[in-house]
Formats: structure tokens, C-alpha cells, sequence
């Protein structure tokens, strides 16, 4: 039986100001339930970021198709076989966003929720639509944003994590710039003009440069990462497996 496709690549051209064209790996996800974080998701997305770091393009785009960017977990999966591998999966693609030697650019176009914070946390530019919310709902369904704090606690205001941490309540695109969770929240009908100027400011650089100064930006990051992601993914699975997070898990999915 073929595998069911649910993210897809493509490259593209982008021609900076009075320069040539270069190109970018056009990353875009593409899975059923809101763009869940299947396992199967997370293993496309994981091999897509690698065929970027080897193929010959200046930046990657990240982007969705359907109505969300992305829900978070795939509760359904979670509930079946816990989060245990998935979390660790998660955590790959996580460092991977961060460490690829490529700018990342998140194109936001849909509401975002929990673990799918996380990747637009990890991209190096992030553009919102700003009529869209985002939310992290872990305290509420009885679990904590774990693995996406290693991406997200560098991005946010200590004060902003605390409140949309703790609350679980949505915020605003306008909220998730101001808390330096996104780089820019506009309008919904120019979010495609001020991403293809996010990438033509990129492919005016040049690939050695890009590399080195990326690295430059996420060293803390990373190293923050790296020491703490163990812990980090063993938190996540304990309280996926815990009892008040399956019966919270179970009603709502009963609600959907």
C-alpha cells in the first residue's frame, strides 16, 4: 500500500532586487486532522529538511495547506500508542529547523495550536496572517508544552511564555509578535508579498554567510537544547501516559 503523502517539497525561484534568481525548498504540510503531528507526519517533514540541507537552494519556506496550520499532536495516535517515539520525533524536527545551515521562513496562514507551535517557534522568520489565533492548550488537556519549549522559550518574552503557557487561552497573531513569538503579524492578503520579501532579502545573501551567521544566532539555542531535550521528551511522554491527560484527551476528541 503507498504511503500516504503528507508534506510536500518543491523549489522554486525568488530573484532578489537587481541580482539573479535563487532558490528555495518549498516545504508545505499537507496531513488530514489540521495538519495533526502523526508520527508519519513528522518523519515526511524530517526527511524534507534533510533533502534541503543537500540540495541547492538559499532558504526554505514552511508553509500548510487546508484550514490550520497546524493542531499540535495527533491526539488520535497519542491515545492508541503514546507520545514517546512521537515526542522524540518532534524534538528531531525541532533541532533540525534549528540547526539546518539554511534560513527558515514559516508562512502562517491558519490558527496554530500546541506542538505545532513549536515549528513555527524553531524557523528563523516567521510571518503571520494577522486574523489567525494560536494557543497552547497542554495545561488544560493535563500536559505541559514540553518539547516545544526548547524552541519556544528562546523566541518569547519570559512574561508572554507565563501567561500563554499557563492560561492555555488563544491569543493573537498581533499578541504572538508582540510576545516575539512570530516576527510580523499583517494582513492576510499581503502575507504572500511580505513572505516573498523575507525570501528575496534571503536569496541576496550569500550561502556561506547565511550559514555561518544562522549558526551564529542559534548556538544558545541549540545548546540549551541539547542539554535539556532528554528530560524534555520523558516529561512529555509521562503525561501524555497519564490518566488525567487520556480522559482529557478522550473528551475532546468525543467533542470534535
Amino acid at each position: 500500500m503507498p504511503t500516504q503523502t503528507l508534506v510536500t517539497y518543491e523549489v522554486a525561484d525568488v530573484r532578489p532586487t537587481g541580482d539573479p534568481a535563487a532558490s528555495y525548498a518549498r516545504i508545505t504540510l499537507d496531513g488530514p486532522r489540521r495538519n495533526a503531528l502523526s508520527a508519519a507526519l513528522l518523519d515526511q517533514l524530517g526527511a524534507a529538511l534533510d533533502r534541503a540541507a543537500h540540495d541547492d537552494v538559499r532558504a526554505v519556506l514552511l508553509a500548510a495547506n487546508g484550514p490550520a496550520f497546524c493542531s499540535g499532536a495527533d491526539l488520535t495516535e497519542a491515545l492508541a500508542d503514546g507520545m514517546a517515539a512521537s515526542a522524540r520525533r518532534l524534538a528531531g524536527v525541532l533541532r533540525a529547523i534549528l540547526a539546518l545551515p539554511l534560513p527558515v521562513v514559516a508562512r502562517v496562514h491558519g490558527p496554530v495550536r500546541a506542538g505545532g507551535i513549536g515549528l513555527v517557534a524553531a524557523c528563523d522568520v516567521a510571518v503571520s496572517a494577522d486574523t489567525l489565533t494560536y494557543a497552547f492548550t497542554e495545561a488544560r488537556l493535563g500536559l505541559a508544552p514540553s518539547v516545544i519549549s526548547l524552541a519556544v522559550l528562546p523566541r518569547m518574552t519570559p512574561r508572554a511564555a507565563s501567561r500563554t503557557f499557563l492560561t492555555g487561552a488563544p491569543f493573537t497573531a498581533a499578541e504572538a509578535a508582540a510576545g516575539g513569538l512570530v516576527t510580523a503579524a499583517v494582513p492576510a492578503e499581503s502575507l504572500d508579498v511580505e513572505v516573498a520579501d523575507v525570501l528575496g532579502g534571503l536569496a541576496a545573501g550569500d550561502p556561506q554567510g547565511l550559514a555561518a551567521t544562522k549558526a551564529l544566532l542559534n548556538a544558545d539555542a541549540l545548546a540549551r537544547f541539547d542539554t535539556h531535550v532528554d528530560d524534555a521528551v520523558m516529561t512529555s511522554a509521562a503525561l501524555f501516559a497519564s490518566e488525567p491527560a487520556r480522559a482529557a484527551m478522550e473528551r475532546l476528541l468525543k467533542r470534535r
